[in-house]
C-alpha cells in the first residue's frame, strides 16, 4: 500500500487552521467591544485580530521548536484570510496588493509597539498604544481596561505549552472582568 506523502502536510494545515479559528474567536468575544470599547467596525475587528495574533506570536517565540514554524504558519494563515476577505469585498488584484502591504505594515508596527510595552511591563505605554491603535483615541485612560486585559492575556498564555495551545487554542481571560479598569 502506498503512503500518502501529503497526509502530514494536510494534518499540519488543519492544525494551523484550527489555531487560527480559535485566535479569531478570541478576537470576536463580544465583551471586547461592549465592555472594553473596541469599535465594532471592520477596522476595530482587524485591530482585535491583530492584538490577539500578536499575543499568541509572543508566546510562540518563547517556546521550543516547532513553535517558530507554527508562528510563521499562523501569520501566513491570517494574511491569507485577510487577502480573501479583501477579494470578497470586491477589491481588485492591484488594490489587494496595495492594501495587503498596508495591512502588513500596520500589523508589524503594532506587534513591535505591543511587544515593547509588554516587555517593559509599562501598563501606561501599553494603554496609550492600545488607545491610539485599537480604540482610535488619544486618551490612554480610555484603554486602561483593555491594557489590563492584554497584560492578563499575555500572562495566561505564558503558562501554556505548545501541545495545549494547539489542542485548545489560547486560554484567554474574560474581557468583561476588566471593564471596571476602563476610564
Amino acid at each position: 500500500m502506498m503512503r500518502n506523502p501529503f497526509r502530514r502536510e494536510d494534518a499540519r494545515r488543519r492544525a494551523i487552521e484550527a489555531l487560527h479559528i480559535r485566535v479569531n474567536a478570541g478576537a470576536r468575544v463580544p465583551a471586547l467591544y461592549l465592555d472594553l470599547g473596541v469599535p465594532d467596525t471592520v477596522e476595530g475587528r482587524f485591530e482585535a485580530l491583530c492584538l490577539h495574533v500578536v499575543l499568541v506570536l509572543r508566546h510562540l517565540r518563547r517556546l521550543p521548536a516547532p513553535a517558530a514554524d507554527i508562528a510563521q504558519d499562523l501569520v501566513n494563515s491570517v494574511f491569507e484570510q485577510l487577502d480573501s476577505s479583501l477579494r470578497e469585498l470586491g477589491v481588485g488584484d492591484m488594490g489587494v496588493s496595495k492594501r495587503m502591504k498596508k495591512l502588513a505594515q500596520a500589523f508589524y508596527g503594532r506587534a513591535a509597539a505591543y511587544d515593547a510595552a509588554l516587555d517593559a511591563g509599562d501598563r501606561e505605554a501599553l494603554a496609550a498604544t492600545l488607545a491610539r491603535n485599537v480604540l482610535a483615541r488619544e486618551e490612554p485612560g480610555a484603554a486602561r481596561g483593555l491594557a489590563a486585559y492584554v497584560a492578563a492575556a499575555d500572562a495566561a498564555l505564558a503558562g501554556t505549552d505548545l501541545d495545549a495551545l494547539m489542542a485548545t487554542g489560547p486560554l484567554l481571560p474574560e474581557p468583561a472582568g476588566f471593564a471596571e479598569a476602563r476610564a
